[in-house]
């Protein structure tokens, strides 16, 4: 890598673990994406509104404070879109709805998993709380606020090996009996766990005319900061990093363009198979484009010239564990992006659309990788399909490599972040 990469990588890389650091759930990732966006000059729409957008426009607008869709263009009828698609969400604990548990004098609370999360690194860690609430003020009115505690207030203690034996040599976990996190001590006098929440909540919120908690969507995270880690900060260390990694890359190319017609989606619900309103599989992505598009035909014709590129990890090459690899496509860490193909479509990927993205990576000598997973293992999948057979259009799916995927901790290669955004930066240059 030259002098000049390398000394932009670094303020790069940095602004990217910052986000990581403040973006604790999908709901503080929109927030801080949509910030973003504005310091750029792009306007926020709503949905619930009639639209008047202007050639050289840069807009935004999000769905369930989780989903986020932003797209400029220099012509008053874009005839096709450069889009990049990723997704808001990674696999987690998240409280159940009644959360009061104790056992002798300790105070816990019940958890459900969400997605496919790696159970095993949740024990031992240092746990806080965020997510997103609905309360009524002292008036009656319904309000929502982001929460986050950020100071560690939770643990889900391990089993000593002395009662456990044969803990290293054979586990499996029950996430219902052993993902309960302690949060202290609970003795009869002592407020119980809703109300210490709700007190915490209206410090750190300074919300100062709460009345009553209604609802919340909140999930456990580990209070570690990302961090650089290798002897010369080769890697990344952070949770998140499937698929917040992604979502910021593609944010981040967004904004570095000019006239360019160019959109980017981070779709919620990826990691529960993007069946909602604001995933994948829902409408948010196809109601905004035919906003574009009022005309069917219209809509048609630039669907067909459009170009999509899915944007999600892939699996690096694991030392530990080479034989989970078929011994041709296992990309390295700070290697390249990764080129995701599978025959049975679980990617995207066909060969015109590899050969555009190969294109672009070798005009700008940006060194690139091709995964494909073992021929007697199942494959998993992206947004990628899922999109390509809603709208019709080319897609592609692409990644960073990345080690322990759906773990509390995953580590990237710091190379390969900054390859991915001149490659995407590229990508959305491209008429």
């Amino acid at each position: 890598m030259s002098q000049i990469t390398l000394a932009k990588q670094k303020p790069f890389n940095q602004g990217f673990i910052s986000f990581l650091q403040n973006s604790p759930t999908p709901f503080h990732a929109v927030k801080n994406m949509s910030q973003r966006l504005i310091e750029k000059g792009f306007t926020q729409l709503k949905e619930s509104e009639a639209w008047s957008l202007k050639p050289k426009g840069q807009y935004f607008v999000t769905r369930n404070q989780s989903s986020l869709i932003a797209f400029s263009y220099h012509a008053k009828n874009p005839q096709a879109f450069q889009m990049i698609g990723a997704h808001t969400d990674s696999p987690g604990l998240r409280l159940k709805p009644n959360t009061a548990l104790s056992f002798k004098n300790l105070m816990q609370t019940g958890t459900e998993t969400y997605g496919g999360l790696l159970m095993s690194p949740w024990f031992d860690r240092d746990l806080s709380l965020a997510g997103r609430i609905y309360y009524q003020d002292k008036e009656g009115k319904i309000h929502f606020s982001l929460v986050d505690l950020k100071r560690p207030l939770a643990i889900i203690s391990s089993l000593a090996i002395h009662l456990d034996r044969e803990v290293n040599q054979n586990r499996s976990l029950n996430p219902q009996k052993e993902l309960v996190p302690i949060w202290g001590h609970q003795n009869k006098k002592d407020p119980d766990f809703l109300a210490l929440l709700t007190q915490a909540i209206q410090k750190e919120q300074g919300l100062k005319n709460f009345g009553k908690l209604l609802s919340h969507e909140l999930y456990l995270y580990d209070t570690q900061a990302p961090a650089y880690i290798g002897w010369n900060e080769e890697f990344i260390a952070s949770a998140r990093l499937d698929n917040l990694l992604s979502c910021y890359v593609a944010l981040e190319s967004l904004v570095a363009q000019k006239q360019s017609h160019a959109l980017i989606v981070c779709n919620d619900h990826e990691e529960v198979g993007s069946n909602s309103a604001i995933g994948a599989d829902g409408t948010f992505l196809q109601d905004v484009l035919k906003r574009l598009y009022p005309k069917n035909e219209s809509f048609l014709c630039a669907m067909a010239k459009s170009f999509m590129i899915s944007c999600d990890n892939a699996h690096a090459h694991h030392p530990n564990y080479p034989e989970k690899h078929d011994p041709l496509h296992g990309p390295l860490l700070n290697g390249g992006p990764v080129i995701k193909i599978n025959a049975n479509q679980r990617y995207a990927t066909n060969s015109e659309t590899e050969a555009r993205f190969v294109a672009i990576c070798e005009k700008a000598k940006i060194p690139y990788q091709k995964f494909v997973v073992r021929s007697d293992m199942a494959c998993g999948s992206t947004i990628g399909p899922i999109t390509a057979a809603k709208l019709g259009i080319k897609t592609l799916d692409i990644g960073v490599p990345s080690l322990a995927m759906h773990s509390i901790r995953e580590l990237a290669g710091t190379q390969d972040v900054y390859w991915l955004y001149q490659a995407l930066s590229d990508f959305l240059y491209q008429r």
